[in-house]
């Protein structure tokens, strides 16, 4: 009879551990969505240069996005941000944290088996109250070596949810750590042009100081020879000193730059240091806009993603609250050895063995179960919503970035125009004056009005450069949904 119990309670088991799953199963929501970038549309064209049409959806790698910009040190400070930022590092610790939690909620699919041996000897008093004397000895053994196994049966789908939910927040924090690196990416490559910026304008104000103290000396000559007034001097010089002011103070900004990359690096800023290298405003170097649509942009964000999985994962978290509603089957087992002695320890007939299920229901909670499945649909219509918000927030950040790009395009083509202008009526008031024809105060307000637009000119490239850089993050640099881990 017992030997036909054991494997009857053993295909039970299997047959329950395949039992149904309750609670939601999940469905991606939709989210606001338009057939096109409002700004795409009037955006020039730059399919031959550099970045080409996107399609998110391939397996096919498309390398490191900051080499379209062409700089080989910017190459360089990319490719140490992996191995010595501690920002990343972090992400990735969580990542593997995250993945343990996989192997821990599936290890509930298996029975627990434990062993608890123990020996022990026991002599009953005879003095004790309401005890025979006369059923007193001199104590007895006790050696024991029990092996007892619990195992849920998954009926209900609680252990497999949870297994799900694991996985998803395991592929959540892994799309983290790839936003961490986009991130910390887009930051460097930011950081970067706003310095070689700092080095335009401060080769271009050195430039500036040069000219005006040659002004200076040209005015200063003229006002020995008596062609002009001690006034012009004293312009010449107000004009050179702020010159240098400014010269002298765009090195605090260029320090902070070259610190915070430094620290993107993983080094000490004491230790790290960049040569000078000026941006060329003339040159066309901002990389070409790749062309996808706004449905496309959910499998190229890793921010998206990760939202996406939080939503999975929270959809796992209602099945299980669901789970508690129903009963528990547990089937328990229990057998080893007794003896009084060590000598009779494993003999045969000093087995013994117990096994069977057992059913367990809450039949009153006072409204515990119900709070915790609120709760979690609670948690699920709030991840809902933040993956909505954070996919309009991605819209949002390419619209900008295009808009800025597109109206800085032509922004651009002004300055220079107005740069030139302004070269070439500060050149006709200098030979105006030298001639003793005008002030010095048209040279004054000239020399200003250059350097204002030359500086403008430098601004509008860094801008574009920065904005190039914020547009390749917001569309998710070279990620995309297929790069998930398989968990």
């Amino acid at each position: 009879m017992r030997a036909r119990l054991i494997p009857s309670l053993l295909s039970m088991a299997t047959i329950l551990l395949a039992g149904c799953m309750v609670g939601p199963n999940y469905a991606k929501p939709s989210t606001p969505m338009a057939p096109a970038f409002k700004e795409e549309a009037s955006t020039p064209s730059q399919a031959n240069d550099g970045w080409k049409v996107a399609q998110p959806g391939d397996q096919t790698p498309r390398g490191n996005w900051w080499e379209v910009y062409g700089d080989l040190q910017l190459n360089t400070l990319e490719a140490q941000i992996d191995s010595a930022n501690q920002t990343l590092k972090i992400a990735e610790a969580n990542y593997r944290q995250a993945r343990t939690a996989i192997r821990f909620n599936r290890s509930a699919e298996a029975p627990t088996i434990g062993t608890a041996p123990s020996i022990s000897t026991v002599r009953d008093s005879a003095n004790q109250p309401y005890f025979p004397p006369n059923e007193a000895n001199n104590g007895s053994g006790d050696f024991t070596l029990p092996v007892d196994l619990s195992w849920e049966i998954d009926l209900w789908g609680r252990i497999r949810r949870s297994v799900t939910a694991a996985k998803e927040q395991t592929q959540a924090s892994a799309a983290d750590m790839a936003a961490a690196r986009l991130s910390l990416q887009a930051e460097l490559a930011y950081d970067y042009f706003e310095l070689r910026s700092a080095d335009a304008e401060k080769k271009l104000l050195d430039d500036t100081v040069q000219a005006y103290s040659r002004a200076l000396g040209l005015t200063e000559n003229r006002f020995e020879g008596g062609a002009a007034p001690k006034s012009d001097v004293a312009q010449a010089r107000t004009q050179l000193e702020d010159a240098q002011v400014l010269d002298t103070d765009i090195m605090v900004q260029r320090a902070e730059y070259e610190h915070a990359i430094a620290i993107l690096i993983g080094k000490p800023p004491a230790s790290f240091s960049l040569a000078a290298d000026p941006i060329d405003v003339h040159t066309p170097a901002i990389p070409a806009i790749p062309q996808i649509l706004p449905s496309e942009l959910l499998e190229r964000r890793p921010d998206i993603a990760a939202s996406e999985r939080r939503m999975a994962a929270a959809n796992e978290q209602i099945g299980i609250a669901q789970a508690a509603y129903y009963p528990t089957l547990n089937l328990s087992a229990l057998a080893g050895f007794e003896g009084t002695s060590a000598l009779n320890w494993f003999n045969w007939p000093s087995r013994f063995w117990a096994v069977g299920p057992s059913f367990s229901e809450t039949l009153f909670d006072a409204g515990r179960r119900r709070a915790t499945k609120e709760s979690a649909v609670a948690a699920y219509d709030g991840n809902v919503a933040n993956y909505r918000q954070t996919t309009l927030t991605a819209f949002q950040q390419v619209e900008d970035n295009l808009a800025v790009l597109r109206i800085l395009a032509g922004e651009s083509q002004q300055q220079h125009s107005a740069t030139a202008a302004a070269d070439e009526t500060l050149r006709l008031f200098m030979n105006r004056y030298a001639g003793g024809v005008d002030t010095y105060l048209q040279v004054v307000t000239s020399q200003t009005t250059a350097l204002s637009n030359e500086r403008n000119d430098i601004d509008i490239r860094r801008r574009q450069l920065d904005a190039s850089v914020l547009l390749i993050k917001a569309l998710g640099g070279d990620w995309n949904v297929s790069k998930f881990p398989k968990v």
